[in-house]
C-alpha cells in the first residue's frame, strides 16, 4: 500500500513532520526498505519548507530508523531502516555521562540483561554464533592487542552472546547498556597497574563463559556472567558514586 501524504500544521514544523512519518510507519504504510519521496516532492505535499523536512530527517537518522544518501542514482535519497543498536547505545551513553542514570543502575541493568542472554544463548546459540564468539576471544588473546582494541572486542563478545540468545530486543538492550559504559571501562582498563594480568584474567573469564554456553549450562553461565560483570564493572561504581 502506497503511503498517503497530507499537509501538516505549521507550529513546531519538524516535529509535526516526524509525527506524520511515524503515523505512516505505525499504520504499516511505510516499512523497512521503503524510500521516502525526494525532498522536492515531499516538502510541498506536507506543506513545509525543505529545511524543516531535512531537520526531521536528521532526527530520524539519529534514532536509527532512516538512512539518507546524498547525490543522484538508485541509492540516493532517504530510506526507512531498522538500526536501533547504535542509536540506543549513543543515546544511553550520553544520558549516563549527563548523570540521568547512575552507574549502580547501569550495573544492575547489565546483570539482569546478561544473565538472561547468557542463559538463553546456552539453549539457542548456533554453531555459527559460537564460532564468531570463539574468534573474538582469539583476537582478545593476541599478545599485541591494544587496550582500546581489547575493549571493543570485549563489548563485541557480550553483544554476540546476546544476539545468539534468540531475543532481538534483549540483544539491542544489552548492546546499548554495554555501549553506554564502554568509555568508562576503557579508562579503567587503561589505568590497570598490570595490564597483561588484567587481560589474562578477563580472557579466562570470557573463555569459561563461552565453554558453559557451548555445554548448554545456562544457569552456570548466568551465575558466572553476573560475577564477571560485578567484578570489573563493579569497580567503577564507588569511583563515580560521590
Amino acid at each position: 500500500m502506497a503511503a498517503e501524504w497530507r499537509p501538516v500544521r505549521q507550529s513546531r514544523t519538524h516535529e509535526l513532520v516526524l509525527e506524520s512519518i511515524e503515523e505512516q510507519v505505525v499504520a504499516g504504510e511505510l516499512k523497512a526498505g521503503d524510500r521516502l519521496p525526494p525532498e522536492r516532492e515531499l516538502a510541498p505535499v506536507l506543506g513545509v519548507s525543505r529545511s524543516a523536512l531535512r531537520e526531521a530527517l536528521r532526527v530520524l537518522e539519529t534514532i536509527g530508523v532512516l538512512v539518507a544518501h546524498a547525490g543522484r542514482g538508485p541509492d540516493a535519497g532517504a530510506r526507512i531502516v531498522r538500526n536501533p543498536d547504535d542509536a540506543l547505545g549513543r543515546l544511553l551513553r550520553l544520558h549516563v555521562a549527563l548523570g540521568s542514570y547512575n552507574l549502580q543502575d547501569v550495573l544492575e541493568a547489565r546483570v539482569v540483561l546478561e544473565r538472561s542472554s547468557f542463559e538463553a544463548a546456552a539453549a539457542h546459540a548456533s554453531a555459527e554464533d559460537l564460532a564468531e564468539a570463539e574468534e573474538t576471544l582469539r583476537r582478545m588473546q593476541e599478545p599485541d592487542v591494544t587496550v582500546p582494541e581489547f575493549n571493543d572486542l570485549d563489548t563485541g563478545f557480550h553483544v554476540q552472546i546476546a544476539r545468539s540468545s534468540g531475543n532481538q530486543l534483549t540483544s539491542t538492550l544489552t548492546s546499548a547498556v554495554r555501549e553506554s559504559v564502554r568509555p568508562l571501562i576503557l579508562k579503567a582498563l587503561e589505568a590497570a597497574e598490570d595490564w597483561p594480568a588484567t587481560a589474562a584474567a578477563l580472557n579466562a573469564e570470557h573463555a569459561a563463559l563461552l565453554t558453559l554456553v557451548k555445554e548448554g549450562d545456562g544457569p552456570a553461565a548466568a551465575d558466572l556472567v553476573e560475577q564477571h560483570i560485578r567484578g570489573f564493572h563493579g569497580t567503577l561504581v564507588p569511583e563515580q558514586a560521590g
